[in-house]
């Protein structure tokens, strides 16, 4: 028997450790997310974070495919039958297989899961598109068994782990000359430097970085072919006697979501004005808002909008308003009623606003609150306001100069 044995290479260790770790792991906390109620805190939260880490072990797995086929591991111990050699060689197979099964079924279950019918960030920062093609399976039975896949896969991955790690005790404490010191240098004995020098870094990890630069790029193409970024008029059936000011101006909405606060801006949006202070009541104003583009204070929040059960922005890539039933209330003070036509839906909302004129240059601050149900706003994954909270608070701000 000799004394040591030929380890693996620096890079091979370390993406084993890695994608290890990370896969039980994400098995634990599959778990866990799965015995929580809809709604609890942080549940958002860690779905992402499950997604975006299954995410990272498909790529690292790439790049450990690549690095192995590159880079020859090292023989397994001559003293091994053959037997349990052709074993070891399976439960590796199996792993690989596996380690590229559960993130891509994972993958399909977040592209046609319905429950969590949200689009994947990862870390927060990077768009990770749905599986192209998969419209057809967005059912309740399609998805389940998407599920019940990707869930069982999880106990094919500890059922092999327990043979592998099985297999590891049992050839350290035998006679033959014992493995774990290959994967684990200097913990289990002395190992042997590699035979031959690591090579293909660049091309492994190259290729990792090529896949998700691919992937990852297809959605803000997606988003540039939408025509986003194409600016909106507001049209209305009377000449405008004020003119806006759109970069002292800004439309925000703000809600909770998860427990925690969320707001964004619509960017891209225009309003035709016909107001006379001393007579309000004849006021007439008209705003087209485009749905596409907007800002968000996540970036899951800006991809999540798009989406056919928010605001279907590939249907209806605006909205409308109409301010309507002005009136003085004293003071600064207004009331009205704000008009909110989207998605064919037109909902009514008192809009209480403040305004202010210097001169030829009026300052304007209102507020309206809408509810999501009655816009039919993400009725299909947060039907109950589980996630979501049902209002929605609209501010905003206008700055015009009088054009007469």
């Amino acid at each position: 028997m000799s004394a040591s044995s030929e380890r693996y290479t620096n890079v091979a260790i370390t993406l084993h450790w890695l994608i290890a770790i990370a896969i039980v792991g994400m098995i634990l906390g599959g778990w866990y997310m799965g015995d929580l109620p809809d709604g609890a805190p942080g549940q958002y939260f860690l779905y992402q974070m499950h997604k975006s880490i299954g995410i990272t072990i498909l790529l690292l797995t790439v790049a450990r495919i690549i690095w192995r086929v590159m880079n020859r591991p090292p023989a397994l111990p001559e003293e091994m039958k053959g037997l349990e050699k052709t074993a070891s060689h399976l439960v590796h197979f199996g792993f690989y297989g596996l380690m590229i099964a559960l993130p891509l079924t994972g993958w399909l279950y977040s592209s046609v899961s319905i429950k969590l019918d949200v689009p994947t960030v990862l870390y927060g920062v990077i768009s990770w598109p749905d599986v192209p093609f998969v419209e057809g399976l967005k059912t309740e039975s399609a998805s389940s068994t998407v599920n019940f896949i990707h869930s069982k896969l999880a106990w094919v991955v500890l059922a092999l782990l327990a043979l592998h790690v099985a297999g590891a005790i049992k050839h350290e404490i035998s006679a033959e000359d014992g493995v774990l010191k290959r994967m684990i240098p200097g913990l289990f004995g002395k190992a042997e430097k590699p035979a031959a020098p690591g090579r293909g870094a660049i091309t492994a990890f190259g290729s990792a970085l090529a896949v998700l630069v691919i992937v990852a790029g297809a959605s803000p193409v997606l988003s540039l072919l939408s025509g986003a970024g194409q600016a909106v008029s507001a049209d209305a059936a009377f000449e405008p006697n004020w003119t806006v000011n759109s970069e002292a101006s800004s439309i925000q909405f703000l809600g909770i979501h998860d427990g925690n606060p969320y707001s964004g801006t619509f960017s891209n949006w225009d309003a035709a004005i016909q107001f006379d202070p001393d007579n309000p009541g004849n006021g007439d104003v008209r705003v087209t808002v485009s749905t596409t583009g907007v800002e968000a204070s996540q970036k899951l929040y800006a991809d999540s909008l798009p989406a056919a059960e928010w605001f279907n922005t590939a249907a209806f890539p605006t909205a409308s308003v109409e301010i309507l039933d002005i009136a003085a209330a004293g003071g600064d003070s207004y009331t009205s009623t704000a008009r909110l036509t989207l998605k064919d839906l037109t909902v009514d909302a008192a809009f209480p606003f403040s305004l202010e004129i210097d001169g030829d240059v009026a300052r304007m601050n209102g507020q309206a609150i809408f509810q999501r149900k009655a816009l039919d706003l993400g009725q299909s994954s947060d039907p109950n306001a589980d996630w979501v909270a049902e209002d929605v608070t609209v501010d905003v701000i206008v700055e015009a100069t009088r054009s007469e």
